[in-house]
Formats: C-alpha cells, sequence, structure tokens
C-alpha cells in the first residue's frame, strides 16, 4: 500500500530551503488587548513573589539555624534521645499497621487510606518532638541539614538523630513482628507441636 504524495512546485529562495518569518515588532499593542499576556503577566508577577518568598525565608532560615536539628536549651541529651526513639517508634509503627495486609479486612483500600493515620502519625510526632529537638525522625534529612549549617554545636548533638530513629524503627519493627502479629508464639506453636519431643 503506497502513499500518493503530489509535489507542489517551490519557489526558488537564493539558496535556502526556508522561508524567514517576518520580524517581530518590539512593542505589539494588539497583544495587551489578549487575555494570555494578562495570564502571562499574572505567572510572572507569582513567581516573583515565590522567588523572593524562598530567598528570604533561606536567609532567615539559616541565621536561625538552617533547619539543622539540635537539643533545644533545657533538655538533656537523654531526653533528646528518648524523644527521637519514641517519635521514630510511633511512625514506623503507624507505616507497618497502616499497609498491614494481614491485619486488614479482605476488601478494605488500604492504598487509599493508608496515607491518612501515616500523615496524622507525622503531624503528631512533630507537635511533641519540635520543642525537644526539632524532630529528627530521619537520618539523612539531619544529616543533610548538619552539612549546610556545619556549626559545631549540631556535630556534637549529631549521633542522637541517627541513634534515636535506628533504635525507634528498630524497636517499632520488632514490636510489629513479634507481638502484634505473634510471629515468635506462631514458631513457638509450631515447635512444642513437633511429635519428636
Amino acid at each position: 500500500m503506497s502513499k500518493e504524495v503530489s509535489e507542489e512546485p517551490q519557489a526558488h529562495h537564493h539558496g535556502k530551503d526556508y522561508v524567514d518569518p517576518p520580524p517581530a515588532p518590539l512593542l505589539d499593542f494588539a497583544e495587551i488587548k489578549l487575555w494570555s499576556f494578562y495570564r502571562a503577566l499574572i505567572a510572572e508577577f507569582i513567581a516573583t513573589l515565590l522567588f523572593l518568598y524562598v530567598t528570604v525565608a533561606t536567609v532567615i532560615g539559616h541565621n536561625l539555624g538552617g533547619g539543622a536539628n539540635s537539643i533545644a536549651p533545657g533538655y538533656s541529651t537523654g531526653t533528646a534521645l528518648g524523644a527521637e526513639i519514641i517519635g521514630t517508634f510511633v511512625l514506623v509503627y503507624t507505616v507497618f499497621s497502616a499497609t498491614d495486609p494481614k491485619r486488614s479486612a479482605r476488601d478494605s483500600h488500604i492504598p487509599v487510606l493508608a496515607p491518612l493515620p501515616i500523615g496524622f502519625a507525622v503531624f503528631m510526632v512533630h507537635l511533641a518532638t519540635i520543642p525537644i529537638t526539632g524532630t529528627g525522625i530521619n537520618p539523612a534529612r539531619s544529616f543533610g541539614a548538619a552539612v549546610i549549617f556545619n556549626n559545631d554545636k549540631i556535630w556534637d548533638d549529631h549521633w542522637v538523630f541517627w541513634v534515636g530513629p535506628f533504635v525507634g524503627a528498630l524497636a517499632a519493627a520488632a514490636y510489629h513482628q513479634y507481638i502484634l502479629r505473634a510471629a515468635a508464639i506462631k514458631a513457638l506453636g509450631s515447635f512444642r507441636s513437633n511429635p519428636t519431643n
């Protein structure tokens, strides 16, 4: 099957195989009457405001610690470590519970509803731990902010934001696996039912 293509005679353009468009005028007053001009103007205005907000917030944030986590004055290292452990435990436990297919109803909408309790847990953990540690619960975020801010006090307290989340996540995983899902009891029950004893 072939498609017939008709060739139109081409005008001679002095060695060019295209036609130059006419030059655009410097000011086109007809464009001011178009809605697209005003949409572009509004978009430029909003983009400028966002740029100013981000740059000013960055300068203010750098002067106030740059988002780096540190132990607040008046709190001990043990209190901060406990806050990070408990905060991470609550978050990881909520994620496990909200996404565990064995604990949900067969026809439930887990993928749709799982973000609600997880987001609420993040919100509650932030409310509880921001006054103490600035809510580290993510070692990678804490490390990135510490590298950017690069302050001695930040680095002295930085181990709390690695040990706390790892211990809290490990405790939440163990609690979920061996207490809530009773994997240890199931394993012990199958061991006792072995007829060789």
